[in-house]
């Protein structure tokens, strides 16, 4: 068997994913504010890029002009500014005034001033909380060690997840003593707080509040899970009560609260931004971008004239340069055709979805990726980048672009119907429901049956659970 080594030609088609491509597909699925984070981060990063600054125009100064002889500019005269003391000064009273002896102070620009944080609002925290009615009520270090321990485990519901035996060892304090800080920790505010269960943490409440009657005390020990189902006959028949006796316990245990942490947390709102908006204008609608508070990206001038003049640079330098100026050039490019291609994404979908827009949600018609993708000529991934994490703010309100693409449900009589629009049908029919006789799953599929909507039980239950609505058992009212 003999080895050699042999040529051949051989064309293949391949794709290669170049770095202006790479960049593109990235900045294509970032939502807007991860887009400026990039662009902050790139503008610190390369000195290359710049931003414009928007400005006054500058006053056009007077220059002289080119015909103009050197010996009327040499004989030009220099503007000087004359300072004069008025002689109306009285000059021992000032020197007798600052030159006393005595403690002077002098201001520093190093002094201690307030911190900026000093100066923004912080909410407080539950521990901060806790804390503060902890050090106004035990004078002994050693106490509030132990408090400390019990508050700092906490969850963020104020409950006590940590068995008590636990924090005795921790403390290396008896569990007797650690138990009775725990009593003292219970009647800090909010009520209910250091719980180690929903029933005590209810009855801390009903003991506070002066309404732990005994019916109170039995339901919330023995029946909590007919009071979840709303099962208020079986606790009549257990406990051997008048029906309208449970439901005035009810409505009592329905008043206190199951997370006293709830109001200490921490959480904030995240705002969205619109990426694009779409505005009636008369008979018709417009499609604008938001634009606010993109930085407007532009090649330093500087490196570029470097490079346009030939001059030689040192070492490495035109390398690096010529690499930081592309890549500036690229991000401008990326960011560009991002901005257009969501623009005629929104286009697409707003000639598919023009009911939507002119009447509401009922009139959202089934729509795929497919269909704005050959709408456009772009593949069905791109599309799906571009929808990501995007949102627009419209007539009817704010939605992800992700939003408009539903899958179609048949009618029974012929025709399809947007799943969101099947959604808000069912959510409108359980708005107008009699409370104490709220409708079934099945009930709801035969009247939506009736508007020419066929979908099956468990259909229903499944976008029921989407909308976030309970059961019928559980949405029933006394």
């Amino acid at each position: 068997m003999a080895l050699e080594l042999r040529q051949q030609l051989k064309l293949t088609q391949q794709l290669i994913m170049t770095p202006q491509l790479q960049m593109a597909i990235k900045l294509l699925q970032l939502s807007r504010l991860e887009l400026l984070e990039t662009v902050n981060q790139e503008l610190e990063e390369n000195p290359a890029l710049e931003e414009v600054q928007e400005s006054l125009p500058e006053e056009r100064t007077e220059e002289p002009a080119a015909d103009t002889p050197p010996e009327v500019e040499m004989a030009a005269k220099e503007v000087t500014v004359e300072e004069k003391i008025s002689d109306d000064i009285d000059w021992s009273n000032y020197l007798d005034e600052y030159n006393s002896v005595g403690r002077t102070s002098y201001e520093s620009e190093n002094r201690d001033a307030p911190r900026y944080e000093a100066f923004v609002s912080k909410k407080e925290s539950l521990d901060d909380h806790l804390i503060w009615q902890l050090a106004m009520s035990l004078p002994e270090d050693n106490d509030r060690e132990i408090g400390s321990l019990i508050i700092g485990n906490l969850n963020k519901d104020g409950y006590l997840d940590v068995p008590l035996e636990q924090i005795a060892v921790t403390a290396e304090a008896p569990v007797e003593h650690v138990e009775n800080l725990l009593e003292l920790i219970h009647t800090f505010d909010p009520i209910g707080i250091a719980a180690r269960s929903l029933s005590e943490c209810l009855l801390i409440q009903a003991r506070h509040l002066g309404v732990d009657t005994p019916l109170v005390v039995a339901i919330v020990n023995d029946h909590l899970n007919h009071l979840e189902n709303k099962n208020y006959k079986a606790i009549s028949r257990a406990l051997k009560v008048k029906y309208d006796d449970v439901v005035a316990a009810v409505n009592i245990i329905r008043s206190l609260e199951p997370r006293p942490g709830r109001q200490f947390s921490d959480e904030t709102p995240q705002y969205i931004i619109p990426d694009i908006y779409v505005y009636k204008v008369d008979d018709d609608f417009v499609v604008v971008l938001n634009d606010d508070g993109m930085p407007k990206l532009r090649v330093n001038s500087l490196y570029r004239k470097s490079l346009s003049k030939g001059e030689k640079l040192p070492g490495d330098a035109e390398s690096f340069i010529q690499d930081k100026m592309r890549s500036a050039a690229w991000l401008i490019k990326s960011i560009h055709q991002r901005q257009k291609t969501i623009y005629k994404v929104m286009e697409s979908i707003l000639k598919y979805q023009r009911p939507f827009f002119e009447k509401g949600i009922a009139y959202l018609k089934p729509m795929v990726l497919r269909d704005v993708a050959q709408d456009i000529e772009m593949h069905e991934s791109t599309i799906s980048r571009v929808t990501t994490n995007k949102y627009t703010y419209t007539p009817q309100g704010l939605f992800e672009l992700k939003y408009f693409f539903n899958s179609s449900i048949r009618k029974s009589h012929g025709g399809e119907i947007a799943s969101a629009s099947v959604q808000q049908k069912i959510k409108d029919i359980i708005a107008n429901e009699n409370p104490r006789k709220p409708y079934s799953d099945d009930k709801i599929a035969t009247l939506l049956k009736e508007a020419n909507i066929s979908i099956a039980r468990r259909t229903v239950a499944k976008y029921r659970e989407i909308l976030g609505v309970l059961p019928s058992n559980k949405r029933k009212q006394i």
